[in-house]
């Protein structure tokens, strides 16, 4: 209880200064006396007869003047009063809140009226709160500073601060509201508040069951049991809404099934004896299962016949009744008098249950309503965005007639946009007339710049160190303006680039890149993860491009680009003679590639995306098929052909992905020099690579065609065994292709919040159709040591016999399964998966566990 002010005097004494602990400034809350009149001397015993006010006096205001408590008394000089009058007045004043003490005395007729005013609330603390945000909390106090404090605002703020605890399964939680008196009559107010432990739901108990399984409930609700496994969900958290939720599950389940009686009787939910969790108990009834009976349609729409449109029913009589397929031929003809622009169209299922036959027939009346047009669209809570970047997403026009399938699309095109909150909708609203709609569009913006600095190790470049800087809504007109540095122990890159969605207004896109990308290719030696570097490639160049829509969902783009590459070996493997590169050391795939050349090439590529979200899309499809002609000018020559494809679909409504993805390629290479004995057409660095992290279980580039080269033992003079002192050189392929399969999995609001999102997946996927190679030692009769053409001399005192195999140059799947998590932490992103490979052919490198920093998620 909150006592009063003048009771916390000896307390006061202490001398704690305002930044002094608060349990020792006011340990008591403040509470005003009862508002009745006490036979105390401080109010007179009221006389008998009514007695006439002489004069009134008041005395202890401070901030409000005198004629504000004469307003609440209601008495004036000259005015007849007895007790009950003076009774009435006391409680008059207690009740404006504005006194925490009030004492009316009577002498013959001369009233006295000392009052105490409520001190003014300086400030309000908030102490203890850790699980729960500060700013949630003060957005449940209703008080404020200069403010008048009394105990009822003070008692209802903590009714809404547990409220708010209650929400998020903290029961135990308690407040208590504390004073701190400072000079002038204010006081600071502090809510000192106990969180507690969250409560959970210990056990679910369901009562009354014999169709199904209590497991088989369970799995229906919301709520789970509480388990050590389940740390990163909120599920197994005691919520009476939830709970409240979970009867309507439990009832759509049974509908689900047939059972169109079901009810739950009863629910309780019992503190265990420790008071720290909850026992939940369901007490249901199932009642008999139905099965459909007579199936109809009855349009009172015009455009809407009964017998065209009947086949929409996806019901048969004689199948068990099932209240979602109900639900799904509702939404199924509203969207259909939708697409007919019929947007208030209205379908009710009209039901006659048959207890004798157990049947359910069921008759599906569209009611009369007009055709609308859309009179308005407005667009709210854009700041930043222009409203024309939002408008031009809208596939509907003020005056168009209605269509449900372009308000659709509008939704997915806005929210694809990648500006707004996740949930967006387009509301429909009823307009000035019946045959009126207006469109809204309340958007909620994002941040859309995005400035990452990290540093990190991958399994695949070492050390990375990366500074990238993008900002997706460039001066709120939808424009991408972006940089980014790169640096690792085996690359280096700067980037920029920067697109207009909408040249001049048009809906035709324009947009340019320039890089320059510094890379050192590697080989696996020796054993364990060692490497050395074979070539170093420095490209400089750029790129012009430009996007324009065939369809709603077809687009098209076309593209020049212009680099020059300068491919030059370590000095290693140069010839201590001529000081050029030596095959015996490098290989003459790799001596074949130095140089210096110019790329010049022209590419389109055609489009089509159905995805619901541009950045992680959950249902549609997305087609890109691209060619690239490299010999515009320049010395490469080739023609690239490339088809990518992915399919989204939302598993079982509860924020499971599916994704079936595929791709392909092939590199067709012209020219002069497309003859040469041994050498392919295409370059290494142009020729497609395959391995991690596309094809997951295999290492970096190891799955395709390579040239292994095997050491001599020193002593039988016959080449080592052991894959893992090879010397292994990756040369890509001309054709390749890739498949996976993955499965997203939610982690509930726990995982999301820390950026958590764990798949399985599996993959295939292969490289080849390189021309053979022709190797410096392969499968020499002489005994090695004594075949030259065996023997690397590196300009030492001695030589190195070895033997080369060319390997992987196969169509033949390989294939791996695995899991994997992405995680967005607050150093950058970061990609771990464990894949083991179930299909492999000779010659291809495995791996088990990789981890990326920086990569896409």
């Amino acid at each position: 209880m909150l006592r009063s002010a003048r009771r916390l005097t000896p307390l006061l004494l202490l001398g704690t200064t305002l930044g002094g602990p608060l349990c020792a400034v006011a340990t008591a809350q403040v509470a005003p006396a009862p508002p009745t009149l006490n036979p105390a001397p401080a109010v007179a015993a009221a006389p008998v007869a009514t007695t006439t006010v002489k004069s009134i006096v008041i005395r202890g205001t401070e901030r409000l003047e005198p004629e504000t408590v004469r307003s609440y008394i209601e008495l004036n000089p000259g005015d007849g009063y007895d007790r009950e009058r003076l009774d009435k007045a006391l409680k008059a004043l207690y009740a404006s809140e504005l006194f925490a003490d009030v004492t009316i005395r009577d002498d013959n007729g001369s009233l006295i009226v000392e009052v105490k005013e409520n001190p003014v609330i300086n400030r309000i603390l908030i102490e203890g709160a850790k699980r729960v945000k500060e700013d949630k909390i003060r957005e449940e106090i209703r008080v404020a500073p200069r403010q008048i404090f009394t105990r009822s605002k003070a008692s209802a703020d903590v009714a809404r601060i547990l409220e708010l605890y209650r929400r998020s399964g903290r029961f135990a939680a308690s407040v208590e509201p504390k004073i701190v008196q400072l000079d002038q009559n204010r006081v600071d107010l502090v809510f000192e508040i106990h969180e507690g432990n969250k409560s959970k739901v210990r056990q679910i108990n369901i009562l009354g069951n014999h169709k199904f399984k209590d497991g088989e409930l369970r799995g229906a609700m919301a709520t789970r049991q509480a388990r050590p496994w389940r740390f990163f969900s909120s599920s197994d958290t005691y919520d009476p809404d939830r709970l409240a939720y979970d009867q309507q599950k439990l009832r759509q389940f049974y509908l689900t099934h047939g059972y169109a009686d079901f009810r739950v009787v009863s629910s309780v939910a019992e503190l265990t004896p420790d008071r720290k969790d909850f026992i939940v108990t369901y007490v249901v009834e199932e009642g008999d299962r139905y099965k459909f009976g007579k199936v109809d349609l009855d349009s009172q729409i015009r455009d809407i016949k009964s017998k065209d449109f009947k086949p929409l029913i996806r019901i048969n009589p004689g199948d068990w009744y099932d209240a979602q397929k109900i639900e799904t031929t509702v939404d199924t003809l509203s969207e259909t008098a939708g697409l007919l622009g019929y947007a208030f169209a209205e379908v009710r299922p009209q039901f006659d249950r048959d207890k004798e036959k157990r049947e359910m027939n069921v008759i599906f009346a569209i009611n009369e309503a007009p055709r609308v047009y859309v009179e308005k669209i407005n667009i709210n809570g854009n700041t930043i965005t222009k409203d024309h970047v939002i408008r031009r997403e809208f596939r509907l026009a003020e005056g168009d007639a209605f269509n449900s399938f372009k308000v659709k699309r509008t939704r997915d095109r806005i929210q694809g946009l990648g500006f707004f909150q996740e949930k967006f909708d387009v509301e429909q609203k009823p307009g000035s007339a019946p045959d009126k709609v207006v469109l809204e569009a309340n958007v909620q913006e994002k941040p859309t710049g995005e400035l990452q600095v990290s540093a990190g190790f991958s399994s695949l470049e070492r050390f990375i160190l990366s500074l990238s800087i993008k900002q997706r809504n460039f001066r709120g007109l939808g424009q991408e303006l972006r940089a980014s540095a790169n640096i690792s122990s085996y690359s280096k890159s700067i980037e920029a680039g920067f697109t207009e969605p909408y040249l001049f207004g048009r809906n035709l896109a324009l947009g340019f890149d320039v890089f320059r990308r510094d890379y050192r290719s590697f080989r696996y030696t020796g054993s364990g993860d060692s490497r050395d570097t074979t070539y170093q490639q420095t490209t400089t160049g750029g790129q012009v491009r430009t996007g324009f829509p065939i369809t709603e969902y077809w687009s098209g783009s076309v593209r020049y680009g212009l680099s020059q590459d300068k491919i030059s070996l370590d000095s290693s493997y140069n010839n201590p003679v001529t000081g050029q590169c030596d095959p015996l050391l490098a290989g003459r795939y790799l001596c074949d590639s130095v140089g210096n050349r110019t790329t010049s090439s022209v590419g389109y590529s055609i489009i089509y995306n159905s995805v619901n979200n541009r950045i992680r899309p959950s249902a549609g499809q997305q087609l890109t098929i691209s060619q690239d002609l490299a010999g515009v000018g320049g010395g490469v020559q080739y023609l690239r052909t490339r088809g990518t494809y992915d399919w989204y679909y939302a598993l079982f409504g509860s924020g499971f992905v599916l994704n079936l993805g595929g791709e392909a390629g092939y590199i067709y290479g012209y020219g002069k020099d497309s003859s040469i004995a041994g050498q392919d057409k295409i370059r290494i660095n142009d020729r497609f690579f395959l391995g991690q992290p596309q094809l997951r279980g295999f290492n970096i580039r190891g799955v395709g065609p390579r040239v292994l080269r095997a050491a001599l033992d020193g002593t039988t003079g016959l080449p080592l065994t052991d894959r893992n002192q090879f010397t292994d050189d990756a040369i890509g392929g001309r054709i390749y292709y890739r498949g996976r399969a993955e499965i997203q999995i939610p982690l509930g609001s726990a995982g999301s919040e820390l950026g958590l999102r764990p798949s399985i997946f599996t993959d295939v996927g292969a490289v080849f159709g390189v021309k053979t190679p022709i190797l410096t030692c392969q499968n020499p009769v002489a005994p090695l040591p004594q075949n030259p053409k065996c023997v690397a001399n590196d300009g030492s005192t001695g030589s190195t016999g070895f033997v080369e195999t060319f390997l992987g140059n196969t169509a033949r799947p390989r294939v791996s399964v695995g899991a994997g998590v992405s995680w967005n932490s607050p150093f950058g992103p970061f990609r771990f998966d464990l894949a083991k490979a179930l299909l492999k052919s000779p010659g291809d490198d495995t791996k088990l566990f990789q981890f990326n920093v920086g990569t896409q998620f």
